[in-house]
């Protein structure tokens, strides 16, 4: 029996967007949940609650797809559970790196870039938009990670450390569930098609 979709991608999604909200009508409500040098001062609960906080429509929106498809695609390969696992340690070692880099900082990004690494490892030549073309997942990831890294030593409002730190995560985890995958497939038992028409013989005619 084939299990139940649970649709988590998206219920963060509808997260995201309903702190968007909150933090439109309550300018506050940021400062009380942004990666900050708080966050190792004893106020842990950054490390999770950036990951649902944005600094801009914009910005909501580009995750908000990102989140949607790769994360509903990856979320039906691998079941919720493991996505979430994905999801939520990506983002959190993502912020646990960022916050030694940046002032502050906040948005899914880390935890999405998690999510295509996990897909670029599990589904290599999956074809994915990116670019401005159609290409590989695994060429996909490699440019983005080469735009990173390059965007470090090139100042702007991005966090490109959490980010690479993101996607690295995401990769060590497709590694350990391809690993795994192997694993069973080799364990099944194969019974030689002979065997089966012999069976067949003998008791279904």
């Amino acid at each position: 029996m084939a299990r139940k979709f649970k649709f988590y991608a998206l219920k963060l999604c509808l997260i995201c967007v309903i702190v968007f909200v909150v933090q439109f009508f309550i300018p506050e409500f940021t400062e009380l949940f942004v990666l900050n040098e708080n966050s190792l001062n004893g106020e842990v609960w950054r490390f999770v609650s950036s990951i649902f906080l944005h600094g801009s429509a914009p910005h909501l929106l580009y995750n908000l797809f990102a989140l949607a498809l790769f994360g509903s695609i990856l979320e039906k390969l691998i079941r919720g559970k493991k996505f979430l696992l994905v999801f939520f340690l990506s983002g959190i070692v993502a912020n646990v790196v960022a916050v030694n880099f940046y002032d502050s900082s906040l948005g899914a990004s880390g935890a999405i870039m998690g999510i295509l690494g996990v897909l670029a490892v599990i589904k290599p030549l999956m074809m994915v938009w990116a670019f401005g073309m159609v290409m590989p997942m695994f060429v996909a990831a490699i440019l983005w990670v080469v735009g990173d890294f390059l965007g470090i030593f090139m100042p702007d409002k991005i966090g490109h450390i959490a980010h690479l730190s993101g996607i690295g995560v995401g990769l060590f985890l497709g590694l350990i569930f391809r690993a795994k995958k192997r694993l069973i497939n080799t364990n099944k038992i194969r019974i030689p098609e002979s065997y089966v028409r012999a069976w067949e013989d003998r008791f279904m005619k």
